[in-house]
């Protein structure tokens, strides 16, 4: 047995005897380590600063891109975020223990659902530490272990913080090993943790397309997968243009380097000759470089031709593809080709058309006049997310506290046996 093998194989045995203390802890012990260690990180401000501080200068001595470092860094705004999504959590109701469903059978047995803990979850996530306090949260709220493996890039980060979860876990009687950082980003590693389907209970994978395909091709373990973020916004012919350009100009320039980001621009192509000369002219002067159709570049000087692999790309920067589309079904058409059952958006004065738009349209969040920059945990009232799940099994969309939970059956008999 190799270093590795021996090492995860450890972890992993941690984690399943941590599970079954974590599902049993009462709701007052989770809520208490979680606002210990909200305040505990706000005190441990400047440690956890300097630690990122290390994380950052190897990215930038590595050329890592604008977008690659916004998400590395553990400004004021993304630690203050981090503690108000630990006391959002703390807050929430516990999903734990919750009767879903009972009724009775003609024998007069009662039979119900009750739900219960996934029981130990492998997060695996790239340059963003703040998974690791959002993932942590989320998990023992909801009876779990963790065992968190982040990307090289932010290994001093994920340290720091895992240590002051550690110290909070510790202070009321929990053991630590119910929140584990695997100490190695060696690629060995993780392929042995993707083995222990008999420890690890589901694999959440968290980064770029290539990670995701890694951990979904090697992996014994169930994986919920979420590939890439190609949004779209679609103006309708109906469209508020006032509306529409807010929406869009948010949907793509307020944080570009996002998976809700907008990255392509449908608008009917009866009101694009008024749209698109004031959307482009507010793109332009924030920066974003505009790639498509021959039909949207004939309407706008500031629109270059799109290449044939532009379409259905995830820039995840200030770049996006535009089409002009002569009505809802090329739009759809379009964005069944091109999406990613991410995110999807209508902006639309056309009740029809919106709720057709959210009946067919196949996302894990679908809006009418809103921007995509919605679909986020917080966002939508589940409290920090674990992640967003663009496939169906167990979950499809931003997954919170009761996405980290499955049901089992109950009987309640009185004497009843099978004839």
């Amino acid at each position: 047995m190799s270093d590795f093998e021996q090492l995860t194989r450890q972890i992993g045995q941690k984690a399943k005897k941590a599970a079954q203390i974590t599902a049993n802890l009462s709701t007052e012990v989770k809520n208490q380590i979680l606002l210990n260690t909200a305040e505990a990180i706000l005190s441990s401000k400047g440690l956890l600063q300097a630690e990122n501080l290390k994380d950052l200068e190897a990215a930038h001595k590595k050329g890592m891109s604008s977008a690659f470092i916004d998400r590395l860094t553990l400004s004021d705004k993304v630690i203050n975020s981090m503690v108000k999504g630990l006391k959002e959590v703390a807050q929430l109701p516990d999903p734990v223990g919750e009767v879903t469903h009972m009724w009775r059978r003609p024998n007069d047995l009662q039979v119900g659902r009750i739900r219960i803990p996934l029981g130990v979850i492998l997060m695996i996530y790239e340059s963003r530490p703040n998974v690791t306090i959002d993932a942590a949260a989320l998990c023992l709220k909801a009876g779990n272990a963790v065992i968190l493996r982040g990307g090289s890039d932010a290994l001093h980060s994920n340290l720091a913080l895992a240590g002051i979860l550690h110290a909070s876990l510790e202070k009321f009687g929990v053991t630590p090993h119910a929140v584990q950082v695997v100490p190695t980003t060696q690629r060995e590693a993780l392929t042995h943790l993707l083995k222990l389907n008999e420890l690890i209970d589901l694999v959440i994978p968290r980064g770029g397309e290539g990670l995701i395909r890694f951990v979904a091709e090697n992996s014994r373990i169930p994986v919920l997968k979420h590939y890439k973020g190609v949004c779209h916004v679609f103006v309708d012919a109906s469209a508020d243009l006032e509306m529409a350009e807010r929406i869009c100009f948010n949907a793509k320039v307020q944080r570009p380097g996002v998976c809700n980001a907008m990255e392509g621009l449908l608008v009917h192509e009866a009101i694009a000759p008024a749209f698109l000369p004031r959307m482009a002219q507010a793109f332009k002067e924030a920066g974003v470089t505009m790639l498509g159709c021959e039909k949207s570049c004939a309407i706008s000087s500031e629109i270059q031709p799109a290449a044939d692999t532009d379409w259905g790309t995830e820039f995840l920067s200030l770049k996006l593809v535009i089409r002009v589309v002569k009505d809802m079904e090329e739009a759809m058409a379009y964005i069944a080709r091109y999406g990613s059952n991410h995110t999807e958006a209508i902006v639309t004065q056309n009740y029809a058309n919106a709720q057709r738009f959210l009946r067919e349209v196949d996302a894990s969040l679908v809006l009418v006049n809103a921007s995509t920059r919605f679909n986020d945990g917080g966002e939508l009232g589940l409290g920090a997310e674990i992640g967003i799940s663009t496939s169906k099994l167990h979950a499809y969309g931003p997954m919170g506290l009761e996405e980290l939970t499955t049901t089992k059956f109950i009987a309640y008999g009185n004497g009843q046996i099978r004839q």
